[in-house]
Order: C-alpha cells, then structure tokens, then sequence
C-alpha cells in the first residue's frame, strides 16, 4: 500500500532497487547528493547531476525534463554512504519560472522496478525557493529509510550544496546549470494535463469544434473532454458552465492530483509535522494583482464596462475570461430573445384558434376585434423581448468596444494596433484567435473566437463552399485560393504567438499551385524547408512527421524524455496540407490519418485545405479524419453550432487587411528570431 507523505515523515523501503519518479509539470533539473552518517557531502564526486549522471548505485537524468525518473540501487552506493538526498532545481538563464510558486507542486514518488509505488510525497508550500532537497534516503540499524523533507533555497542549487557542507557549492552548481544549459534544447514538454474547468478559469490546454449545419457528419468541439474555451464542443462553440447574466465565473481548483484520489490532498494518515492542506496543483505563487475596477456609473444607468473584470491570475487570463463571458451573455440574451417570441407565436395562435373554434365569432365585427387583440398582445410581447435584447446587446456592444483594443496580439485582430509594436514573446499564451463569432440578432458584436493552445486537434480550412452568407459566390478556383490564404493568416499568428523556435511550420503542396498565397512564408523564411511538391516531396515530409511523433510517444511512455535522438526538433509541428487528396496515395493518406489522430498530443499538428467532395473516392475512409478535425472556412458561413442552447453562430475567418504590410513585418521578426535562436 502506498505511503502518502507529510513534510517530516519517513517510511521504510522494502527492497534495494528503486526507482524515484518526479513529476514536476515544467523542466526541472534533478540530482542528487552522497552524505554520510551525519549528512556530509564530501566532494564533487559524491553529487549526481546532469554533468555526471552516474555514480555508485545511483543515476539521475542528463538533462532538464519536466519528468524524470531515478534509478537507485542501495546495496550498491559505497558503505560510507548513509544518506541519498534527491535535489530538484529550476533551471537558470531561459525563459522558465524562477521560482517553484510560480508552477504546480512538484510530487516525488519512490516505485519498485515494476512501477508499484511505495511512497510518495507532494512538496508543497514553496514560494520563492528554486532549489530543493525533495526525498533523502538513509540508512539506520541496517536498513534503509525514506523521509520527506521539502526544505527549499531561494538562493538555489549553490545554497542548497552549501547547507550540505560542500566546500565547492558554487562552482558546482554553476557546472550543474551549464550543463543543463547544454542539453535543454532537447527536453521534452509534460503533455498537457487535462483537467475539468467548471467555470472560465484557466484550464490546462486545448481546442475543438460543433455539429455542423449542411455537413454529414458533425465536425468540432470535442464531447465530453472538458471544453478548454467556448468554441470547444463537438463540431460547437460549446458553453462549459452557465453563469449569471454578467459575471464571469470563478477558478476552480485542479481536480485529480497526486494523493487522495476525490481531492488530490495529502493523506492525513501517518505521523510527523503538520499537514499542509493547500491544494498541490493549485497556483500559490503571489495573488493575482486586483482586476480593473469601472468608474461609477451615472443614477440609473448600468456599470461602465472595463476591460479584463473577470476573475484570472493575469491579465491575459482575465481578458480571456471576460471573452468567454461575453460569448455566454450573447448566448444567453438571444436565447431568452427567441423563446420569448416562441412564446408570443405560440400564445397568437392559440387566441386565434380559439376565436375560429367558435362559429358565431367568425363573421361580423366579433371576431375581427379578437383577431386584433392577439394581434396587438403579440406585438406587445415581441416588443417588450426586443427591449430586453436591446438594453442587453448594448450593454455587451459598450463591453466589445473596451476589450477588443486591450487584448494583447494572440487574441486581436489584423488591424489592431497592437501589431504595430509586436515582439516575439518569451512564453506562449493561453490561446490564438481564430477568428470571429457574431449571432444574426446582435450582428455588430463580434465575440472572438479564441482556441487554446498548444492545440488539441488539428484544423480544416473548407474550401468547397462556393457562396457565403452575403450572398456573393466563388468558383471552386477562387474557393481554393481563399481557403490557403486563410491557412496562411492562422500559421502566420500561431509562428508570431510562440516563442523562437517552439513552432515549426512545414507546408505540402503537390501541385505547386499556392505559390502566390504562400508567398508570406516563403519570402520571409519562417519555413523549416521550402514547399514539399510532387508525390517524393509528401512522402518524405509525411514519414519525417510520423517518425517524430512515434519517438516522441516512445519517450514519454517509456518516462524517458532526455532518451531522444540528438537533433530531433521538440518544438510544436504545423504542417499546412493544401488541394487534398491530390497527389496522395493510399500510404499518404494513412498516415495523415495517423498524424491527425496521434499527432497533436505529442506536438504535431495539421492544417487542411481540402474539399471534402473531391475526396468522396476515399469513401467512409476519410470520415475519421474530418471528424478529428476543427472545421473552419475562408468565407463567412454559419457552420459552428453550440450544444448549450443550440445557436448556429456565424464564423468570420480571421484576415490580413487588404494592402496591409503587418503579416510581413511580424513574420520577418520570427524569421529573425529563430535564426538568432538557431546559432
């Protein structure tokens, strides 16, 4: 049975071979350090680290990983050893967090060779400290023990050797982090956790899409995987929680995690120190600063909307929260709007049915006044549900007007200034915008459509419409040109919201016929290779991909993410297919099938272009594939449904300006910042 630890604690260890498993949801440099009997660490040579991996019945892992696991083997450490300290530490000198408050508490798990747990402990209360001493093993009366310690340094690693009596601590700890440095470029990411979000607080990753109006199969959000932003229901811009008209909901706590199985709590059971009862995934870095407060209203008048009022730990989480609120209000009132003239049409023609079931009301002057007279109250409910949707759409109207200029670049639009001073970020955003949402009730409103990243699923730009909801038409040709035009918009911001070289984009065009839409990413170099063309050029792009993506999956299986091959790229992967299925054969297809299935939890992603008519040769073999995939469209169509109350909402692709030079210059920073990352 496994022993949930407490700060303090010990639990003894049945057997010599272990392994101690850490996980620790961002990278981590993990080690450990040799004692004696009163905890001495003697040298150098008695500390394991990524410089050094291997000493006497111990290795550690080579690299930073958010993930790592440690061998050990107690009959084999020298007999002068009585103590084994397992030491974590957050890398220095990148763009990771600087200290442990700042991320999810790091849980430590000490498991025989065959995976059975045997303890395992939660560090929790860490604030400002970027190093740690997590376990330490030691031997008493001949057998060995382990005790839970969490002692943290905000002074790091160089503090904590120091505290062990290591007359070398700094120059080792710098060593440590050099070495570390070397080899972080080929750390893995954790896979993204997945976790049920009530409300609009922050979950841990992900898109989808909803049942599409005029398709054979529904395309979008996913089911019952808990929506990670309002666009993410099957083939649907679905809800997750309702909340009350104009609040934007509260962050719940991450559900699952290490310890009790109902509250991921540490067990109460046992002896030693206090227990700490704060939830180990939650955030317990410094609170969030105060949201934005109105100015006073006017007597009578509603409260002035502010941008980023909703609840979030920053600013960018709390604009992503108020988007979302907004989506839910429209829903919401437009709603309440047709029922109420559902109701109204309903209660007409029942007044008038039953004027008519009457025959001495049919004639004379009778029934023409009770015809009137449902008339007139049908018209008076309509009205009074039109005012309530008025007042309502303004109010959400004044709300787009102050949020849509304060939202930073992954959530605005083309033509906001905020481009104009675009720098390639240092951390990846909570979501991308994908475009836009309105309703026909509320047509001047347009909610954002924000997808959270990385990615869940991959993208399908339908290029087989020919006409759009403004009543102009497209030939098959121009449809084709639209939609990789709008393929090339969402690569150009999901290149310009990563940091440099965490996002590689490889294109297959067979044809060789987007050249010119193209032209963005080609000119300015943001490719990792030129176009593949012709049946070798997909072939060869198509095996790289499925290659990387069973690596990766081995890897992070096998709990062993510093195993890959040198020079494999670990950024996230976008590979942009345009005009399928032509030039793919039978073994292409497959394996688009199998990147669009297996890819996106490992970091690969795919973005179509396709006419799903054209592929009708394929038969039933394809309908996996467009089902995995969100569906979007180069034109504006009213293909994205939400299951919550059933609304067809309008999609508006997101695009460049006409004329506009902005897709360029942001492009032309990428370009420059990966080559500047690449030396």
């Amino acid at each position: 049975m496994t022993a949930e630890l407490t700060r303090g604690q010990n639990h003894p260890l049945p057997r010599a071979r272990l392994e101690i498993r850490v996980s620790a949801g961002t990278p981590v440099v993990a080690g450990a350090t040799l004692g004696d009997e009163n905890g001495k660490v003697h040298g150098v040579e008695w500390v394991a680290h990524p410089g050094t991996p291997t000493l006497p019945g111990l290795e550690v892992s080579r690299q930073a990983a958010p993930d790592h696991r440690l061998a050990v083997d107690l009959d084999a450490v020298p007999d002068a050893v009585h103590r084994v300290s397992v030491l974590l530490a957050l890398p220095t000198g990148g763009t990771g967090p600087a200290r442990f408050g700042a991320v999810a508490a790091p849980f430590v798990a000490v498991t025989g060779l065959d995976g059975s747990e045997v303890a395992s402990y939660t560090i929790t209360g860490l604030e400002a400290e970027s190093a740690v001493v997590a376990l330490e093993l030691y031997r008493r009366q001949g057998a060995w023990k382990v005790r839970a310690i969490g002692q943290g340094y905000a002074g790091g690693l160089a503090a904590l050797l120091t505290d062990q009596d290591l007359p070398q601590a700094h120059q080792l700890a710098g060593d440590i982090h050099e070495a570390v440095a070397r080899g972080l470029a080929r750390s893995v990411p954790a896979p993204p956790a997945r976790t049920t979000d009530g409300d609009r607080s922050r979950p841990a990753a992900a898109p989808a899409h909803g049942p599409d109006h005029g398709a054979t199969a529904p395309q979008g959000v996913t089911g019952p995987v808990p929506p990670t932003s309002p666009y993410d229901s099957q083939d649907s811009p679905g809800p997750q929680s309702p909340a009350a008209p104009g609040q934007h909901g509260t962050p719940q706590p991450y559900p699952g995690g290490p310890g009790d199985s109902a509250t991921g709590l540490p067990s109460a059971s046992g002896g030693g120190g206090p227990i700490d009862y704060s939830h180990p995934r939650r955030q317990t870095g410094a609170p969030p600063p105060p949201a934005p407060t109105a100015p006073p209203a006017a007597p009578g008048q509603p409260a002035r909307p502010v941008a980023g009022d909703a609840t979030g730990w920053s600013m960018e989480e709390r604009l992503y929260n108020q988007v979302w609120g907004m989506f839910e209000d429209l829903a919401r009132t437009t709603a309440a709007y047709r029922s109420a003239v559902d109701f109204a049409d309903s209660r007409r023609e029942k007044e008038l049915d039953q004027v008519l079931s009457d025959p001495r009301s049919r004639i004379g002057g009778q029934g023409d006044a009770a015809r009137e007279a449902a008339r007139a109250r049908y018209g008076q409910l309509v009205a009074q549900a039109k005012e309530v949707l008025d007042r309502d759409v303004a109010q959400l109207a004044a709300e787009a007007e102050v949020v849509e200029p304060a939202l930073p670049t992954a959530y605005a639009r083309w033509d906001n200034p905020v481009w104009h001073a675009y720098r390639v970020p240092m951390e990846i955003p909570m979501a991308v915008r994908l475009g836009d949402l309105h309703l026909p009730e509320a047509d001047r409103i347009r909610i954002p459509m924000l997808v959270r990243l990385p990615l869940e699923r991959g993208l399908w730009i339908d290029s087989g419409r020919s006409g759009s909801l403004d009543g102009s038409f497209a030939d098959s040709h121009e449809m084709r040109r639209l939609g990789l035009e709008t393929a090339v918009a969402h690569a150009a911001r999901l290149l310009a919201v990563y940091p440099a070289g965490e996002f590689t984009v490889h294109v297959i065009d067979p044809a060789g016929s987007g050249a010119q839409a193209l032209a963005p990413l080609v000119q300015t170099g943001v490719l990792a290779a030129p176009p593949a063309v012709g049946a070798a050029g997909t072939a060869d792009v198509l095996a790289r991909l499925t290659q990387r993506v069973d690596l990766v999956q081995m890897a992070l299986r096998a709990g062993a993410p510093d195993a890959l091959p040198p020079g494999l790229d670990i950024s996230q992967q976008l590979l942009i297919v345009n005009d399928f299925p032509h030039g793919f054969d039978d073994r292409a297809v497959n394996q688009l099938r199998y990147l669009a299935d297996e890819g996106p939890a490992v970091g690969v992603h795919l973005m179509m272009v396709a006419d799903r008519e054209e592929s009708a040769g394929y038969g039933p073999l394809l309908d996996p594939l467009w089902r995995t995939l969100l569906r979007l469209t180069p034109v504006a169509d009213d293909h994205l449904a939400d299951p919550w109350v059933g609304h067809a909402w309008t999609y508006e692709p997101s695009l460049v300006p006409p004329g506009s030079q902005v897709l360029q210059q942001v492009l032309t920073q990428v370009a420059a910042a990966r080559r500047t990352w690449d030396r």
